[in-house]
């Protein structure tokens, strides 16, 4: 990978996001898991829905790679400048920054003006739970555990799956990710027909969380929080999060941001508690949202700077 192109990669996405103009691959990646889903369930039964969905996610992934890697290597065959634009492009569909903080800032901006129903339908595009009557705590508490769990799951795993094998690395890892979000359920329908695609989403999932909570850590001390106590809830708590990975990320905000996360949600009417991370030191309030955003960006700063160190120690040896 040249050296510059995962920055720039970052800075594209900033600067345009994610545009409709052009049929994004994770959609493309979607239809085929829909197409694949339909055969596999004809073929192999009810009988054998864990191997069915195996296979699925056998030939999602290492497909989805290899047709990256393929068009790659032809674009850059016919022409170098082509093939980095290519892979450029790519690379920024991998990434969700400014998709995060345009999400996180759209439900900020009606909560400082009092609108609750605005601020829980934005809300309720980005999270799982039910948000109809959700108090301004309530939606403040939902936003900072998307924004900090969507920092590894949309942020800093497709950048570590970039720096160790490139846009094909990155785009095979966004088919984890899809394969999870839509097959992942511990429903009827999903429970053994997704158990692959949910395991496989952990163990993709279980370094660039551990580096997202701790660089969510380092970054307090850039922004004059708790950088400590993130440290601090993260050892105690991160391990109480249902997923082995969301834990880290959202423990080290509730330590470095002095709020308890976690608590009641509900899914489809269906009341749950997930168990608390951090300690309530202060309320919840709408200025949390951005602070959370300024340790997003401050996450991705940190992890492009030490990249960057690694290779040049690596170069020098």
């Amino acid at each position: 990978m040249d050296n510059y192109l995962l920055l720039t990669a970052i800075i594209l996405d900033l600067i345009i996001g994610g545009p409709n103009f052009y049929p994004h691959p994770v959609v493309i990646i979607g239809r085929g898991i829909n197409l694949l889903e339909n055969l596999l369930r004809r073929i192999c039964g009810s009988k054998f829905e864990r191997i069915a969905g195996l296979i699925l996610s056998v030939i999602i992934i290492s497909s989805t790679f290899v047709v990256v890697d393929k068009l790659l290597e032809g674009a850059y065959y016919f022409n170098y400048y082509l093939g980095m634009i290519a892979e450029l492009w790519i690379l920024a569909t991998t990434l969700a920054v400014k998709g995060l903080a345009r999400a996180g800032n759209s439900i900020y901006q009606p909560l400082v003006v009092g609108d609750l129903e605005a601020a829980r339908k934005k809300l309720d595009g980005i999270v799982g739970r039910d948000t109809e009557g959700l108090s301004v705590e309530n939606i403040i508490r939902g936003t900072i555990e998307t924004i900090a769990e969507n920092t590894s799951d949309g942020i800093i795993a497709p950048l570590f799956y970039a720096a160790l094998g490139g846009a094909p690395a990155a785009m095979a890892y966004k088919a984890v990710n899809t394969l999870d979000s839509m097959l992942g359920y511990k429903n009827e329908e999903y429970q053994h027909f997704g158990w692959a695609a949910a395991k496989i989403d952990d163990l993709a999932n279980w370094i660039p969380a551990r580096i997202t909570g701790f660089l969510f850590a380092i970054a307090a001390w850039f922004t004059g929080h708790n950088w400590k106590n993130g440290f601090k809830m993260m050892s105690r708590d991160a391990a109480k999060h249902p997923s082995p990975n969301a834990g880290f990320p959202e423990a080290a905000v509730a330590g470095v941001l002095g709020l308890r996360l976690g608590g009641v949600n509900y899914y489809h009417g269906e009341k749950s508690f997930r168990a608390y991370l951090g300690q309530a030191e202060v309320d919840f309030n709408p200025e949390q949202i951005k602070e959370v955003l300024e340790l997003m960006y401050w996450n991705v700063a940190l992890f492009i700077s030490g990249f960057y160190c690694v290779k040049l120690l690596i170069a020098q040896l």
